[in-house]
This record gives C-alpha cells, sequence and structure tokens, in this order.
C-alpha cells in the first residue's frame, strides 16, 4: 500500500475474530470451527478529505471494519491510527474525545432511530451526551442542521413513523454531523432506499463532504454507487482486501478476477453486455465459502476462474501494479 502524505485514518494489519458458541457448547467446545475471523490483516488509509469506498458481498466483514474502526468493537490485534495518534486500545474519557470527531451513518434509516424519542431528541443526542451546547443551543444547532439535510424545523417534535425511508435517513445524516465530526463512515446508507431517493442521498452525502470538508469511508455493495462517491476504492473479500486503488483505475481495468467478477455482474442496458475493458471476466462460480471454515491459500480460489495450484496453498502478497503505488492486488497472477 501506498504511504499517503498525512492520512487522517490508519489500519494496520487489523484481525477481528468472533466466537459463535453459546451456553454449554462455549462452555465445553475446543473446535476451531466456532471461530469466524471477520478480519484477517486488513490494512488502508484514508487522506484526510478523502473518501474511500469499501465494495464487498454481504459477509465479507465491511460492517466489521466500521465498527473496529470507531472503536465500537474491540479488535483481536492490528493499529488503528487517528491523526496520528495510536487510538487502538483509546477508552474512557479519551474515547469520548475521540467520537466527537468520528461519526457513522447506520444502513437501515427504521432500526436505528429510537421510535420513542422525537427528531430534536435523536439528532440532539450527541450535543447532550458530550456536553457540547445548552438547551437553547442545542435547540437551535438542531434546527439548523434539519433545514441543512432538507427537512423542515416543524419536523422537531415529531416521531419517527411519521416520516419516510429517505426522510429517516436524513435524519440520520443530521445526527452523524451534528458534532461537526472530521470523519464519517458511511455503513450502506442508501441500500435500503428506493432508487430515486438513493440518488438525493447521495448528492446530498456529496454536498456535505465538500462543505464540512469531512473524510469518508462509503461502505457498500453496489459498485456504481460506491463507484460515484469515492476517489479510491477497496475490495474486500472474505475478511481480505484484494484489490486497492483509484477508482477510475478499478473500473476501467480491474486486476483481481473477483473485482471483475463485480464488475460482469452489473445490469447494462445494451444488449451486449461485454467489451467494456472493466467488465470482461466471468462472475464468480457458486457462493463466498463459509467464514467459519475459509479456504487455505487464496480465499477465493474455490470461486475463480483462473485459479492455479498454487492459489490453493499459499496467500498472495499484495502486488503493487503502477509506478506510483496507488493499485494494488493480491493476487498470484500478477506475482507470474
Amino acid at each position: 500500500m501506498r504511504a499517503i502524505e498525512a492520512p487522517l485514518v490508519e489500519a494496520r494489519d487489523l484481525v477481528k475474530t468472533f466466537d459463535t458458541r453459546k451456553g454449554l457448547i462455549a462452555k465445553w467446545a475446543v473446535r476451531r470451527d466456532y471461530r469466524v475471523q471477520a478480519l484477517n490483516g486488513v490494512s488502508f488509509g484514508i487522506a484526510r478529505g478523502e473518501t474511500l469506498g469499501l465494495i464487498g458481498e454481504s459477509g465479507c466483514g465491511k460492517s466489521t471494519l466500521a465498527r473496529v474502526l470507531l472503536g465500537l468493537q474491540p479488535l483481536d490485534s492490528g493499529r488503528i491510527v487517528f491523526d496520528g495518534e495510536d487510538v487502538t486500545a483509546a477508552d474512557g474519557e479519551r474515547l469520548q474525545r475521540l467520537r466527537r470527531r468520528m461519526q457513522i451513518i447506520f444502513q437501515d434509516p427504521y432500526a436505528s432511530l429510537n421510535p420513542r424519542q422525537t427528531v430534536e431528541q435523536i439528532v440532539g443526542l450527541p450535543l447532550r451526551v458530550h456536553a457540547a451546547a445548552s438547551r437553547r443551543q442545542a435547540r437551535d444547532a438542531v434546527a439548523a442542521m434539519l433545514q441543512r439535510v432538507g427537512l423542515k424545523t416543524a419536523h422537531l417534535n415529531r416521531f419517527p413513523h411519521q416520516f419516510s425511508g429517505g426522510q429517516r435517513q436524513r435524519i440520520g445524516v443530521a445526527r452523524a454531523l451534528i458534532l461537526k465530526p472530521e470523519f464519517l463512515v458511511c455503513d450502506e446508507p442508501v441500500s435500503a432506499l428506493d432508487v430515486s431517493i438513493q440518488a438525493q442521498i447521495l448528492n446530498l452525502l456529496q454536498e456535505l463532504r465538500r462543505e464540512f470538508r469531512l473524510t469518508l469511508l462509503f461502505i457498500g455493495h453496489n459498485l456504481s454507487v460506491v463507484g460515484y462517491v469515492s476517489e479510491r476504492m477497496a475490495v474486500m473479500y472474505l475478511g481480505e482486501i484484494v484489490e486497492l486503488g483509484p477508482t477510475r483505475d478499478i473500473l476501467r481495468d480491474p486486476a483481481h478476477p473477483y473485482t471483475r467478477g463485480l464488475l460482469a455482474a452489473v445490469p447494462r442496458l445494451d444488449a451486449g453486455g461485454a467489451g467494456a475493458p472493466g467488465r470482461q471476466g466471468a462472475r464468480p462460480r457458486g457462493d463466498p465459502a463459509s467464514p467459519l471454515r475459509p479456504p487455505p491459500g487464496c480465499r477465493f480460489h474455490p470461486r475463480c476462474p483462473h485459479a492455479m495450484p498454487v492459489c490453493a496453498t499459499s496467500a498472495p502478497a499484495p502486488i503493487t501494479l503502477d509506478a506510483g503505488g496507488d493499485h494494488v492486488v493480491a493476487c498470484h497472477l500478477h506475482s507470474r
């Protein structure tokens, strides 16, 4: 991975596993296949003011990565550096101060809002938690933020069930930005919305990013959406980043067979569907392997149309494809 000058966020060899054992099984079972490895040596950096897109199938570890970056879940190993400071083990007051600078927009606008609270209470909660404003100042700040995200001050005393999905997600955006953070994680913020509403929310996020000078990690499984909002893209498969580079390069000339398969699966309006450089390549075979028993070697090799004997025995090391070190891929095809 190319060293980014003055990155705001750095992840270094992040490893995270979950123990799925429960009850009596948790006490007596010792087999390794009760542990799910959600992240396996994930490393990347995000420059200040940049949007990094994170793409991958459901269950590959995207949301887990978001949560460990924000300190919502502990790491097994690895380091997280924020603005030059190691925050891997931050807790207590240090973690609370850190959370004023980083926030998250959740995927589901229906489940992420407290149905018992009004919009004013929901959006103003971060201000109360961090004692960042008086009650009058908080109300004024919430009203101004609601207007900025396209809602009305008359909505202050309404409850979530009185809004549409798109309006609820705007409330979630307002809550995430009320403290004016520097780093914002967008965890599939439009996947639960209608297509027409998705475009509105995406354009709003682009405007807010420029206005508030935000650094974004935008997570999704729709290549078109992630490609629209990001300058760089990371492709994730079974807890590992298999390709990382400028979005335009990955979409134009993907290097990893998994990335090619994702691009080949994107629907097209023309009848041919082939011929564009980024769409060449077969779709992945079958379904992803279970994270309880990941394949040895390259984790993608059971589904890869170009698999070689070495793929089943040896995990590929990251290889730089360009002189600037911007485009990196982990694939044996490029080590020959």
